[in-house]
């Protein structure tokens, strides 16, 4: 799998989010309701995000595209921070980046979408046995780092 290029920065929180394609569809009935099912389990999601580069960082980003994902054609694994924390996620462009902008003095700034191949999700068993676990893993990885005992070498 591609990945994006080390040494440039992970996307800017500025407009950074991101929108789950809906997994539902619906039927209209005679009766003027409609019923709802899940039409398919592995959701795309779309990432908006924004680079700010340096001129040297613009120039290995635009080669990259170009070059390495043939016009954005191809996927490639790309590092994103998620409620699930930064993990490297299967991505494609959506369509051709925005820019550069020139911002302030010396920088660059890149806008695009990127499709994710599934949405960034906590494991189904840990939702279904463990929720306690999710909504207290703050307390669970705290304690573990205060209380575990030190290597001895």
């Amino acid at each position: 799998m591609l990945a994006y290029p080390e040494g440039l920065p992970t996307p800017q929180r500025e407009g950074y989010g991101f929108d789950p394609v809906s997994p539902m569809t619906s039927t209209k009935l005679v009766s003027g309701r409609s019923e709802r099912r899940r039409a398919f389990v592995s959701t795309p999601t779309v990432a908006t995000v924004t680079w700010l580069l340096t001129p040297a960082e613009a120039q290995l980003f635009e080669g990259w595209f170009e070059y390495v994902l043939l016009s954005g054609s191809l996927p490639f694994e790309c590092p994103l921070l998620t409620p699930m924390g930064m993990e490297p996620h299967r991505a494609n462009f959506v369509d051709i980046y925005s820019g550069p902008v020139l911002v302030g003095v010396d920088l660059w700034r890149f806008s695009a979408q990127l499709s994710l191949f599934k949405r960034p999700l906590v494991d189904r068993d840990l939702v279904l046995e463990m929720p306690d676990y999710i909504i207290d893993a703050d307390i669970f990885d705290r304690a573990m780092n205060q209380k575990w005992p030190e290597q001895t070498e």
